[in-house]
């Protein structure tokens, strides 16, 4: 058992890209956790997308052993739409380092991770990374880091994970700045599930924060939230790997494993106890977190359907940012509405299931939540355009609107500018941080950030410039539903909701993308984009045509005039029999609209 007054558990928060997982890289290394021969960049990303993102997805735990001192590391995401997976590390932390790039400084998600340690009362550690770099600026970084913790210069640590240079003055810092975990040993068991996964030996595994108590092998334990009772069959902690042993207490981080094989049974935030010796109150959970973004996943196989059930449960085990419902869709079977923080997020789920659980899906354009007042009085929340009701029974229709922070260089002020207004925002505030620096804050829709905003911003900055967003609320707006017809027939899939004034200009550039990627049937196909009744734009895929009349070498014209009658009539008796099969390329046009 280790004395809690030797622990420290901390987290890395940082901007994207700010050298959060090359640190921990360092710590492990230098510390012994891990030998030069186990090394690699980014062990603790030990997912293929992690690794060839070069992004963290998933928090993950590690224990380091530092002379008489045991750290807990948890490794967070940088990025915007895994906001969450931070939240959730820093609730088993007391402190946290803040890392921030030499050459770029403090960015738009260093704020928002700082604050969230902030709203947690943990103990910040600021240090300025990757001062090796050619355009490493230290005056300015630790200026930037001064100015938004009000606190002295003299307090930063500057570090190079790649030398090594600052690692020993991080891991004194750690121990002389964190406080030690509180907690009594002899109280009853209150233990903070942080993360989980599936394994298809063990079932449920369980990240866990021991509070109060202790947990060994052998222990009925009870999950206050969901009310499940298990055995525990194997207590372990983060070796960097999986690594078992007798007990787990007062201020530690490790994994339960009770063969709990319902995934409905977990719940990330909830309070394990004893089942005989239970804790009064639970821990403070987490706030849930709200979708932001939905679209529709169905499987090309419909025999899939159990499997892609399968696979979401799992997934949605380990991220609770994550929801899905059945849904039933005319033209594609039956699938799920997923929700997502982000596009980023909905694109990982989606390569994970694929890779993961070998699955083919077709992903149908994402769309928010939009809310709406009926004649009638009632109001919904509608997040799929075929859901919306008849334009007679909607009395106001409302989107979600974001307030965004956007950090740019001077010298793109104009066309930062330029997109926000493009994009329908409200200008609210311009500030000069330093004379390098510019903080613009628009209020924006958010159905105009989500497909490709962030991605406008790194091209007008030439990658300079970051963005983060809080939503906040439904403001009134004049929202059409446009609805894609393929040869009379409305394909639901492809129905989206958009802004009155724009409907004609979407619906052309829709009918084009469609026409490319639709391939040519026998028959004619008609594409076509209309709101209500109303045809607003088509395009028309030919149909493929054989040379019937290349058999006829001269002669009366009548005999070939009869062969490409025939011809015709057959292209006509195939149009309204056939089936044109929508390619999953088809779906992913509506993302690459741009407006």
């Amino acid at each position: 058992m280790f004395d809690p007054k030797k622990i420290r558990n901390f987290s890395i928060i940082a901007h994207i890209d700010h050298g959060k997982s090359t640190l921990a890289d360092r710590l492990l290394l230098d510390t012994g956790a891990i030998s030069k021969r186990e090394f690699r960049d980014q062990i603790l990303d030990d997912m293929d997308l992690e690794r060839e993102r070069g992004i963290t997805i998933k928090a993950r735990a590690v224990r380091i052993l530092y002379g008489e001192y045991l750290l807990n590391l948890i490794d967070t995401p940088g990025h915007i739409d895994f906001t969450y997976e931070v939240s959730k590390s820093l609730a088993a932390c007391e402190g946290a380092l803040l890392l921030v790039d030499a050459g770029q400084g403090v960015e738009a998600q260093t704020v928002t991770n700082l604050y969230l340690a902030l709203e947690r009362n943990l103990h910040i550690i600021p240090v300025v990374s990757k001062i090796d770099l050619p355009t490493a600026n230290l005056e300015k970084a630790s200026q930037e880091i001064s100015n938004i913790l009000a606190m002295d210069k003299s307090e930063v640590i500057y570090s190079s994970a790649k030398t090594g240079q600052g690692t020993q003055e991080i891991l004194k810092a750690l121990i002389e700045r964190i406080p030690h975990p509180s907690g009594r040993e002899q109280a009853p068991l209150k233990a903070l599930i942080f993360d989980s996964m599936f394994d298809t030996y063990k079932g449920v595994i369980t990240y866990v924060r021991i509070m109060d108590g202790v947990i060994r092998p052998g222990d009925k334990i009870l999950m206050m939230q969901t009310g499940a009772v298990h055995e525990v069959g194997e207590v372990g902690i983060f070796n960097p790997r999986a690594e078992k042993v007798g007990e787990l207490g007062v201020g530690q981080v490790g994994y339960i494993s009770s063969n709990i094989k319902n995934v409905s049974e977990v719940k990330i935030g909830d309070t394990v106890t004893h089942a005989d010796r239970r804790a009064e109150e639970p821990l403070p959970g987490y706030k849930d977190i709200q979708p932001m973004v939905f679209c529709g996943m169905y499987p090309i196989n419909a025999k899939d359907f159990s499997l892609l059930r399968d696979a979401l449960d799992k997934l949605r085990l380990n991220d609770s940012s994550f929801v899905y419902e059945p849904e039933t869709s005319v033209s594609l079977g039956f699938g799920f509405r997923c929700g997502f923080l982000g596009l980023l997020h909905m694109e990982i789920i989606q390569e994970r299931l694929e890779r993961e659980f070998n699955l083919d899906l077709i992903i149908t354009a994402p769309s928010v939540v939009y809310h709406i007042r009926k004649t009638d009085g009632t109001e919904l929340f509608v997040d799929n355009p075929s859901k919306l009701p008849s334009p007679t029974a909607i009395a106001e229709f409302e989107e979600p609107y974001i307030r965004a922070n956007i950090l740019i260089p001077p010298a793109s002020i104009g066309a930062m500018m330029q997109l926000c207004q493009d994009r329908r925002g409200v200008y609210k505030s311009t500030e000069y941080l330093d004379p390098e620096i510019v903080l613009l804050v628009y209020e924006i829709p958010f159905a105009e950030v989500v497909m490709d905003f962030y991605d406008k911003i790194k091209t007008i900055t030439s990658g300079y410039g970051s963005f983060n967003y809080e939503f906040i609320g439904y403001l009134p707006a004049h929202l059409v539903k446009m609805d894609i017809l393929i040869n009379g027939d409305p394909v639901d899939a492809l129905s989206t909701i958009v802004v009155r004034d724009n409907a004609y200009y979407r619906g052309k550039i829709l009918v084009e993308k469609l026409r490319e990627v639709i391939p040519r049937q026998m028959f004619e196909v008609a594409i076509q984009a209309a709101v209500g009744s109303k045809v607003i734009a088509r395009e028309t895929v030919s149909a493929m045509k054989k040379n019937v009349i290349a058999k006829c070498y001269g002669g009366d014209i009548t005999r070939k005039r009869k062969l490409l009658e025939k011809q015709k009539e057959g292209k006509k008796r195939m149009k309204r029999v056939g089936k044109v099969d929508i390619p999953q390329e088809a779906f992913i046009s509506v993302l690459r609209i741009d407006t």
